[in-house]
């Protein structure tokens, strides 16, 4: 009898429906699912399964955020994605060509009015105060992770001003810019690779082919940077003729103010 139970509940085990790609939905009407290329032309990968684009579907690239938000709320998308250091970034999304051609139309209506150009306008007076806001916070925190000496406040100040001027614009793909790590992390993160960048010879070091190596060096680099600013903690004397973190700032500096002569 057991026997017979265990068996049951076997073949309805095997008989359960093939799970489909995953859909992504933001609403009743919207379906994204997310897809991989392959190596053959429109055809794409899925939770471990073959996707085929239909013939009357085009590739619409990112860039046009508007237009990708009103093709997500108009029905199924797929969209396409990449691997691009530790992250998935979307490059665009497949969508019906009929579909595309109408909402472009409508889009392009919208923009010609006033009330777009307002909104448009407001959004990003908005986005430019976050930004600064951003910098601003930013930048705090840079000098309070040195929490440098009093002697060597000035010294402080500048390297604050310089990582943040680095590591903060948007679209700078620095450290600085994700929002998957805490801000104290994202800081010292910066600060470290501006003086990687700035006081030693890693620019210069070329190819690297045997695996973990350049990994090895960064983590040396990075113990060094590390013992420069204690010094600068301790508040110990200091040749600042010499040291290589005084001579990156006074490079940094002017060739700020050669940027700004122009």
């Amino acid at each position: 009898m057991y026997l017979f139970i265990l068996l049951f509940i076997n073949l309805n085990y095997f008989a359960k429906p093939l799970i489909m790609p995953q859909e992504k939905n933001t609403n009743n009407q919207t379906k994204e699912i997310q897809i991989w290329p392959t190596m053959r032309p429109k055809v794409f990968r899925s939770e471990g399964q073959e996707i085929t684009i239909p013939e009357d579907w085009v590739f619409v690239p990112a860039g046009d955020p508007a237009l990708t938000r009103r093709l997500k709320t108009s029905g199924l998308c797929y969209i396409e994605v990449r691997k691009r250091k530790n992250r998935i970034e979307s490059v665009g999304l497949w969508t019906q060509k009929d579909r595309i051609d109408g909402i472009k139309a409508t889009l392009e209506e919208d923009r010609a009015t006033l009330q777009y150009v307002k909104k448009l306008e407001a959004a990003r007076q908005k986005r430019a105060q976050a930004q600064q806001e951003y910098v601003n916070t930013f930048q705090d925190e840079v000098f309070n992770f040195l929490n440098f000496h009093p002697r060597y406040t000035n010294i402080a100040l500048k390297l604050a001003w310089a990582v943040t001027k680095h590591a903060t614009p948007v679209g700078s793909n620095t450290v600085a810019r994700t929002q998957t790590i805490p801000l104290a992390q994202r800081v010292e993160s910066a600060v470290i690779a501006w003086m990687r960048h700035q006081t030693t010879n890693y620019d210069s070091l070329g190819p690297m082919r045997v695996k973990g190596m350049r990994f090895a060096v960064r983590r040396s680099l990075a113990q060094e940077s590390r013992e420069i600013l204690e010094q600068y903690r301790s508040g110990v004397d200091i040749d600042l003729e010499t040291c290589p973190l005084a001579n990156a700032l006074r490079n940094s500096l002017k060739k700020g103010k050669q940027e700004s002569s122009k």
